[in-house]
């Protein structure tokens, strides 16, 4: 054959001048070119006539790789996977009439429960195609892979399944197919967040979170909801060193469809836990004095007229009439913070709250969180409002990082749900460590000392505190309607763990002693998920 081509090319495509041989190497040429189309042609035609199986199971052992990587927790835990099934597919026309006993044979010992020999030969003889099996096994499938009987039809499929279903669906998320292919794509969570992870690697993507101390979470916060008939709750739980989330929890479960978790996109007032950024630009600007907190605090307009006032609720019970910066935290006195909000210089609030980056959605590994609704104007009721929580909407991931960066020694840390190894606290310095060192003193003894006492727990010094904000209502305050929060940092000495627990409308139940501040639901709900979780984290 090069032979013959070699001639041509040196002799022409016409052959050599009145030399026969070159035209009958020619002819050789075009016969044999024109007998291998011939076959190739009836080759194709005859393979899409029959739909031949081997064909169809080429495809389906290139298609019978897994194409996204699982998904896991810190230990491994499967949260999300690729599960390999087919569709099994009988055509009767295709089987050979020497085959028909086999393939009978075959199909019935694949599913001897659904078929007898005799039913597939009935299916045979009707001519008709059928479904053998939706959504057979992985074993099941390479079995029927391997005896490529024609008439036998493999399509391959993969699922995305999620093991730990609704405790992490918030956050892992889904995957969907696309109308312009078959490809599961990530539609929501980690599975839209880490797309190009997921299908460009076969190694697992790694989680910080942990499915055990995830679980605690869910368990409790359904029980505390049923317990105080609240409306909702969430929970979270973070590294203070590293920044690694190992629980985030909603419910009821938010429609994560709508990509809509309450602890990123949700924002409320957080009331009284703000103090401890009120008392930390207390400390930074040197206040030093005592503030009256027996009398409600009166808020003036620029006319020096009495606009409304801030007081305390009624079962606040000062020491003594005069309580200094610290005992103003410690205490949660609304009064004495109004008061340390006004000394403050003009702007304070705006600079400090910025630099914790209250005042801006956060851009994080996971997803975004939604944006602060920050105060209109900074005017006297703004500044005494912003002080202890009120007017100002944010999302529990602000308040968490914002608190975290209080306590562990003034880093402000970003989160991350991936899993780290441990290392040197990276992050932007926000307050200085002796300020930091003095909070967590003074969240250490609302712990032992006031409304934090119900999350302590045998063997762990505790700091944390409490949060119980009013909601707003078309424009009005309704007392009878509130968020409880609690933040919990351990051990106090040096923290490497923050808590949040949150509670949406809780009621007065007689398991919260007919009270709705924090203090009787939030607090109780977090010191049982410590009881729980701390055996887990320092095993």
């Amino acid at each position: 054959m090069f032979e013959v081509g070699r001639d041509i090319f040196k002799h022409g495509i016409t052959g050599a001048i009145g030399n026969a041989v070159g035209h009958k190497r020619l002819r050789l040429v075009h016969r044999l070119f024109l007998a291998a189309f011939i076959v190739f042609a009836g080759r194709t035609i005859q393979l899409a006539a029959k739909g031949s199986d081997s064909v169809r199971q080429g495809v389906g052992k290139s298609e019978w790789v897994v194409k996204r990587a699982d998904i896991i927790d810190r230990n491994g835990e499967i949260l999300a996977k690729n599960l390999m099934s087919c569709d099994i597919w009988l055509t009767p026309r295709q089987v050979k009439e020497s085959k028909k006993d086999k393939v009978a044979q075959f199909i019935y010992e694949l599913f001897p429960s659904e078929y007898s020999v005799q039913k597939v030969l009935d299916i045979i003889d009707a001519s008709k195609r059928v479904r053998i099996k939706k959504m057979a096994t992985e074993d099941k499938c390479r079995d029927a892979l391997k005896k490529r009987f024609d008439g036998v039809e493999i399509v391959p499929e993969q699922r995305r399944i999620y093991p730990k279903d609704s405790l992490f669906a918030n956050i892992v998320g889904f995957v969907g197919k696309s109308d312009k292919d078959d490809v599961l794509k990530g539609r929501a969570g980690i599975e839209k967040q880490f797309e190009d992870y997921l299908i460009n690697n076969t190694e697992p993507l790694q989680l910080s979170l942990d499915s055990r101390i995830q679980a605690v979470f869910y368990e409790q916060l359904i029980r505390a909801v049923d317990m105080y008939r609240a409306k909702g709750a969430m929970g979270m739980l973070m590294n203070s060193r590293t920044g690694e989330m190992l629980a985030m929890v909603s419910w009821p479960n938010a429609n994560f469809k709508r990509s809509m978790f309450p602890p990123l996109n949700g924002t409320y007032e957080f009331g009284s836990v703000f103090k401890v950024f009120n008392t930390a630009m207390a400390i930074e600007n040197g206040i030093t004095k005592e503030y009256p907190v027996t009398k409600p605090y009166p808020i003036k307009d620029k006319f020096n007229r009495t606009v409304y006032s801030i007081s305390d609720v009624r079962t606040f019970k000062p020491p003594r009439p005069y309580l200094t910066v610290d005992e103003i935290m410690l205490h949660s006195c609304n009064v004495g913070s109004a008061q340390i909000a006004h000394d403050l210089p003009y702007g304070t609030q705006q600079e400090f709250l910025h630099r914790i980056h209250i005042d801006e959605p956060l851009t994080l590994d996971f997803g975004r969180t939604a944006k602060p609704q920050m105060p209109r104007q900074w005017g006297p009721a703004e500044r005494a409002t912003v002080s202890i929580g009120q007017g100002i909407n944010v999302t529990a991931m602000h308040v968490l990082l914002g608190i975290n960066s209080m306590i562990n020694g003034g880093i402000y840390i970003y989160p991350t749900i991936l899993k780290k190894e441990i290392g040197p606290m990276v992050g932007e310095r926000v307050l200085a460590p002796e300020i930091s060192e003095r909070l967590r003193n003074i969240m250490y003894r609302i712990a032992e000392e006031t409304t934090g006492r119900n999350a302590r727990v045998v063997g762990m010094n505790i700091g944390g505190k409490t949060g119980t904000a009013e909601k707003h209502i078309g424009g009005q305050t309704d007392r009878s309607r509130n968020m409880t929060t609690f933040v919990g940092v351990f051990p106090i000495e040096a923290p490497q763990y923050i808590i949040m627990v949150t509670i949406d409308e809780p009621q007065k139940t007689e398991a919260s002693s007919n009270q709705r501040t924090a203090a009787y639901n939030a607090v109780p709900t977090a010191g049982k998920i410590l009881n729980a979780i701390l055996p887990l984290l320092f095993e």
